[in-house]
């Protein structure tokens, strides 16, 4: 059994995340913001599939400093850390000429400053048991970039670039760090879109259709595994082929 902090996992990827690893029989500290009731319900479905320990805990990771204290508090809760998903973010999107300071550091704040934040917490903690899973969930757009999206896109590549360093720090400590870049993911904001928006994402899909957040989940449990040890410093596109290697 291994002990997981999964940010932003009260819905979404996040949640699918949580579950998966939940399955494979890991302990496991829910992450919610503000969704108090969604993660309760979340851990109660994590404990249902196989999850020895699910803890629900709540902070606003674009208060600077709060993602160490998460760590800290995970950590606590479950009796140690082995693994972090740090999947928890943010959109403030706009066109360049019309995005305002306070959306620019927002999305910086949380998407990219709290990583560094809970990452430094956790290899500490890591370091100490000699082995650790780290796994950031950034983006295809991080990549390809994306019209109306610089903050976000911003931070989605920052966060490739700090895990290629950080997994080169701390890999003869026995501990990875890898990255998943999710392409076009069926989601709540996905299923309000009207029908022509998400033909235009179609046309670039080379498989057709939009991800599901159980295979992006998959993913992530493949990396945190020990079948994954010798794997690091990568980002794995999640996106049906639409990022070119």
């Amino acid at each position: 059994m291994r002990k997981a902090l999964v940010t932003g996992s009260s819905r979404g990827i996040g949640k699918a995340i949580a579950l998966e690893l939940a399955s494979r029989g890991h302990a496991l500290a829910i992450h919610y913001a503000a969704s108090k009731d969604a993660a309760e319900a979340v851990a109660e479905e994590a404990r249902a599939k196989g999850s020895p320990q699910a803890v629900v805990i709540g902070a606003d990771l674009g208060t600077p400093q709060a993602a160490a204290g998460l760590v800290s508090e995970a950590n606590a809760a479950l009796g140690g850390l082995d693994i972090l998903v740090n999947n928890a973010g943010i959109t403030r999107d706009t066109l360049l000429i019309r995005m305002k300071d306070e959306d620019w550091d927002a999305v910086i704040q949380t998407n990219l400053s709290a990583i560094f934040h809970a990452t430094r917490e956790a290899v500490k903690i890591m370091m100490r048991a000699k082995w650790g899973r780290i796994v950031n969930i950034s983006s295809v757009v991080g990549i390809l970039g994306n019209p109306g999206q610089a903050n976000y896109v911003a931070a989605k590549a920052g966060l490739i670039g700090f895990t290629k360093s950080v997994a080169k720090e701390y890999a003869t400590r026995g501990i990875t760090v890898n990255a998943v870049a999710p392409g076009f993911i069926e989601s709540d904001m996905t299923a309000k879109l009207p029908e022509s928006v998400v033909a235009e994402y179609l046309k670039q899909i080379p498989v057709g259709r939009l991800g599901k957040p159980e295979e992006v989940a998959k993913a992530v449990a493949f990396l945190v595994s020990d079948d994954a040890a010798y794997i690091n410093g990568q980002t794995l596109c999640v996106d049906g082929g639409m990022t070119p290697h």
